[in-house]
C-alpha cells in the first residue's frame, strides 16, 4: 500500500466500467488521450470513449455501428446530450464507406433542457495514412448546430479520421465559429496508438501539445455542451 500510494499520479491507468472492455488508448494533439472501449450490456457496435485532460476525466460518449452520437456526458457539468430518435436522415458510417459521402440531419436533447438541431456531411477524400501503425483515412465535414428557434450557435469545418477496422471517427485539423463571432482553429488530431500489451495502454496522461494548451474558463454552459458535442462521435 506504501508503494502504491508512493507513485505519482501521472502513473494511473485507466480501469473501463465493469462489463466493459478497453480496446485502445489514443495519444491526440490538443493535449487529452482518449480510452476507447466496448460494454457486454450495450447493443453489438456500440462503443464508448472516455477523454482525458491534465485535470483529470473530461467528458465521455456512446456510438453506435452508424458512430450516431448516442449519448455525449461533460464530466465536469454533468451535462448529458442524447441522441432523439427521430431524425430527417441519421448519420451514417456504412452509406459514407459505400458511397464515399454522408450527409445527416438530427436532433440532440440535454438534461439541461436544450435541443439542438446538428446539420452536415461527412465526405472521403480518398487519401489514406498510416498512423503509428494504424491505417486511417481522411475526410472533410462541415457541421452547423442550431437552437431550437433556428439560430446558428457554432459551424465547423475541417478535416477527421476514420478507422474502417475500428469503426469510429478521430479527431483532425478544423475551424469553428459560434454565435458570438469568435472562432478558432484547433487540431485533435491522433498520434500514437497503444492497444493491450502495448507501452502506454490504458494511460491517462496526455504526451501533445499540453505546453500549447490554454484553459478555456468562463465559457457559458451552452458553450461548454457545444465543444463536448464536437467530439461526441470520436
Amino acid at each position: 500500500m506504501l508503494t502504491l500510494s508512493a507513485l505519482p499520479s501521472s502513473a494511473a491507468n485507466f480501469t473501463p466500467p465493469q462489463g466493459c472492455k478497453l480496446e485502445v488508448t489514443v495519444q491526440n494533439r490538443g493535449c487529452t488521450v482518449s480510452q476507447h472501449y466496448r460494454c457486454s450490456g450495450d447493443a453489438p457496435g456500440d462503443q464508448w470513449v472516455t477523454y482525458f485532460t491534465p485535470d483529470g476525466q473530461s467528458y465521455k460518449s456512446r456510438i453506435d455501428s452508424e458512430t450516431r452520437w448516442l449519448e455525449s456526458t461533460d464530466l465536469t457539468t454533468g451535462i448529458i446530450d442524447t441522441l432523439e430518435p427521430d431524425a430527417k436522415d441519421h448519420a451514417s458510417f456504412s452509406t459514407l464507406l459505400k458511397t464515399g459521402a454522408d450527409d445527416f440531419d438530427f436532433w440532440t436533447s440535454s438534461n439541461s433542457g436544450e435541443r439542438l438541431h446538428h446539420q452536415g456531411s461527412d465526405r472521403l477524400t480518398g487519401e489514406k495514412v498510416n498512423m503509428d501503425g494504424v491505417e486511417l483515412e481522411i475526410t472533410q465535414f462541415h457541421l452547423t448546430t442550431r437552437n431550437e428557434s433556428g439560430d446558428v450557435l457554432i459551424e465547423r469545418e475541417g478535416q477527421q479520421f476514420i478507422s474502417r477496422a475500428q469503426g469510429r471517427f478521430y479527431g483532425g485539423v478544423e475551424k469553428s465559429s459560434d454565435w458570438s463571432g469568435a472562432s478558432e482553429n484547433t487540431n485533435d488530431s491522433p498520434v500514437s496508438f497503444s492497444f493491450p500489451g502495448q507501452p502506454g495502454f490504458g494511460s491517462t496522461k496526455p504526451e501533445y501539445d499540453c505546453d500549447l494548451q490554454m484553459v478555456r474558463g468562463g465559457k457559458p454552459d451552452l458553450n461548454r455542451q457545444l465543444m463536448i458535442l464536437k467530439e461526441a462521435r470520436t
